[in-house]
């Protein structure tokens, strides 16, 4: 990675700046300095090393080669080998004490009209019994500002003493008086004291661009002092799709845009010596939300800050591609030790989102508690902050196959699904299990078919009807893979030969007939001079395994160091990240567990696909699990990508039903991303990811949007899901469900 790059918290720094240019800007700041500057082929001059005002050194770099985002090579966790948290100050909200010396918290948010104080208070309560440690509550204007005195007091009275959060967007003066009775105010830098973005580029003078500072800072300077008055806490929480025009003009819709948003509010606040604040970078793709806050972390390094971290993907949706994304996002964050305070969006009652966030919790806190990983190792490869997926080489066709190879891993990201005798005696629903499409019985590869099936048992050479099951699928170029013993004795014709490592290093896998293709099962933390026998074999793919009965080393940093491991010595095999569970893992565990162990390495760029195994979970659900988690980390689109928030006092209709009612008409549309809101107070930039959005305009009626534009107004509601599908139709992307043989 080439290295003279400038961090992104550096004001007046435009991101298309060039090196040279900056020089001048950067000295002129008031913690910073330049030093080192030598030559470089990248760029005349390469800026090594900046030094803040208290001595530490930041080294900088581009995130990845080529790349524009500016990041400081700092660390961005305490360790990358080992699950290590943070070390933060503690902040208090209420009685309610966050930060690394304290258990991670759990929150979520109020979905009834706040004025309507007993409906509120009920919900409170309901989500107080089911173990939150906090609970926000949307205060839009003046009368919901009035109703939180009595919310406030009724919960008292009732011996609730949870800490309330004010959500604010657009109203400093209601954050000023609801400051005097919640116990913690969240704003958003996007909006909070600049107008709603029009996605417009401006242009501004270094004299301009100050300006906008200090009128940030006489908005907001006053709430920061009445919450230091009262000992109130605060949310520092930066949405992406809510950014200004001002930041985006200056440093892009992207992470390095929503850093900077949130350091010009902290900058304020410890102006002010206010520091009883924390952080939240949030976003409805996992994979920029993991990103921001990395650069958040990392930047707070150089600067010496310690600021807790509340998690959370926002608009994540509900079910299980609800919990899979906030898994992916929330789940990579606590591998790394990072994350306070964590909250689960779906687009289901409040309480719902109670046992899912306690699970990640207790995920990431186990592994702070057992600091699980692996031995010490360098890393060079893997870019924190700039996706960089690294690609194995798919499988191509050699000289005298008889079948075709191709189609066992897809290029996209591959699903793999362990296949037993018993379904091998029902061909068509196997068949129709495995998402092949059937044409006169006959199976073919779809859209979303699984890649490769495993055989851990091999019919008996005598099963006829078996193994024609098998052939078919072969002849549609799905990959079937067995273990090394099931091979030698019971041989199955074209069949892919899982070996390990000691079967390799004693030469057992020649005992095979030449030419048959080979996958190897590694844990990831194996010595490297035993990792040297790769080097000498062709194989088709790694399955990387470790045992969930391991309980000290970690999955994913022993899957950093695999992947390490074979970028140095170049060997660029495709690898499958292979999850067992043992039997009564329930449900959400399991999808939990799969969205922050592979997830956490799928939306670095690490690996090619999934093999999920659990003997008493549904085939059905194993396999949606596995293609949303692809989804979720942006690599195979199979089905249609939902945008869903999870409702709020603002929301305008009933997101659950609407929600249920869009899905059913909409969900055979891979390829297709829809927003489902239920009001725009993030700004339209909440769908960056959305092809189409129905959003709450106003009550009874929706607004429909094309990407960030909005296309037609006013739709009375009992119209308005045929409007999205004719809008859908207008645009070229609607197909026809498909009928069923």
């Amino acid at each position: 990675m080439a290295a003279g790059t400038i961090p992104a918290s550096f004001s007046g720094l435009k991101q298309t700046d060039s090196l040279p240019g900056c020089l001048e800007k950067i000295n002129s700041t008031k913690n910073f300095r330049i030093s080192n500057c030598q030559t470089s082929r990248s760029c005349r001059k390469r800026l090594n090393v900046v030094r803040n005002s208290s001595s530490d050194i930041a080294e900088m770099q581009r995130a990845s080669e080529g790349s524009p985002l500016l990041v400081p090579r700092q660390k961005y966790c305490e360790s990358i080998y080992k699950t290590v948290r943070r070390r933060t100050r503690t902040m208090m909200a209420g009685n309610v004490a966050l930060g690394s010396e304290h258990p991670i918290r759990i929150q979520t948010m109020t979905t009834t009209d706040t004025k309507d104080v007993s409906a509120t208070v009920e919900q409170v309560m309901r989500i107080a019994d089911r173990g939150a440690d906090l609970v926000r509550i949307t205060v839009q204007g003046k009368k919901e500002a009035d109703a939180c005195y009595d919310i406030k007091n009724t919960l008292v009275q009732k011996d609730y003493n949870i800490p309330l959060v004010a959500d604010i967007h657009f109203a400093p003066s209601v954050a000023m008086r609801v400051a005097e009775c919640f116990d913690k105010i969240r704003v958003n830098p996007g909006n909070f004291a600049d107008r709603r973005a029009q996605f417009q580029k401006l242009e501004y003078t270094e004299e301009d661009y100050q300006k906008e500072l200090e009128h940030i800072e006489e908005v907001f300077g006053p709430l920061v002092e009445k919450c230091k008055k009262y000992g109130r806490a605060m949310r520092i929480g930066t949405n992406h799709g809510s950014l200004s025009d001002r930041i985006m003009s200056y440093y892009g819709d992207s992470p390095r845009g929503m850093v900077e948003s949130a350091f010009e509010f902290a900058r304020i606040c410890q102006k002010l010596d206010f520091h009883n604040f924390v952080f939240s970078m949030k976003a409805s793709n996992p994979v920029v939300m993991v990103q921001a806050y990395r650069l958040l972390v990392a930047e707070m390094y150089v600067q010496g800050w310690d600021y807790p971290l509340h998690l959370g993907v926002t608009e994540a949706g509900e079910g299980e591609d609800g919990r899979m994304k906030s898994a992916i996002g929330i789940g990579t964050l606590l591998q790394d030790g990072l994350g306070d305070t964590i909250r689960v969006s779906l687009t289901e009652p409040p309480e719902e989102e109670i046992d899912p966030c306690r699970r990640l919790a207790n995920l990431g806190m186990q592994a702070a508690k057992l600091q699980k990983g692996v031995a010490p190792f360098e890393e060079k490869h893997r870019y924190y902050f700039d996706f960089q997926r690294r690609t194995g080489q798919l499988p191509v066709q050699k000289e005298g196959e008889e079948v075709d190879y191709r189609g066992v891993l897809h290029r996209d990201g591959s699903v793999l699904m362990s296949v037993s005798l018993d379904q091998l005696k029902t061909p068509e629903l196997l068949y129709k299990s495995l998402a092949t499409k059937l044409i006169v019985g006959m199976p073919f590869k779809d859209l979303a078919t699984v890649d490769t099936i495993l055989l851990r048992e091999l019919p008996p050479v005598d099963d006829s009807e078996a193994r024609l099951a098998i052939k078919r699928l072969v002849d549609v170029s799905m990959g079937v893979l067995t273990p090394l013993s099931e091979q030698l004795t019971r041989p199955l014709q074209h069949a892919m030969v899982l070996v390990n490592l000691k079967e390799l290093s004693t030469g057992a896998h020649e005992l095979l007939p030449a030419g048959t293709r080979l996958a190897v099962s590694l844990r990831g933390d194996e010595a490297y001079e035993d990792l040297d026998l790769l080097k000498s074999v062709d194989l088709t793919m790694i399955l990387l395994n470790l045992p969930q009965t391991e309980k000290k080393i970690s999955r994913v940093h022993a899957s950093r160091r695999l992947f390490e491991y074979l970028q140095e010595t170049g060997l660029n095999f495709p690898v499958i990240h292979h999850l067992e569970f043992p039997a009564g893992t329930h449900r959400d565990d399991l999808v939990i567990n799969a969205g922050s162990e592979a997830g956490a390495l799928l939306v670095d760029g690490l690996g090619d696909g999934l093999l999920l195994e659990a003997p008493d979970q549904d085939f059905d659900f194993l396999r949606n699990t596995s293609f949303g988690l692809l989804q979720g980390c942006r690599m195979r689109n199979t089905k249609t990508e939902y945008v869903s928030c999870p409702s709020c006092g603002r929301t305008l209709f009933d997101l659950q039903e609407i929600s249920a009612e869009i899905r059913e008409k909409t969900a055979h549309l891979p390829g297709v991303s829809i927003a489902i809101m239920g009001c725009i107070v993030n700004g339209p930039g909440e769908m960056a990811d959305a092809d189409f959005g129905y959003v709450g305009g106003s009550p009874g009626k929706i607004d429909l949007y094309v990407g960030k534009e909005v296309v037609k107004r006013g739709i009375a509601m009992d119209q308005a899901t045929d409007a999205l599908i004719q809008l859908i139709k207008d645009h070229g992307r609607w197909v026809d469900p498909p009928v069923e043989e």
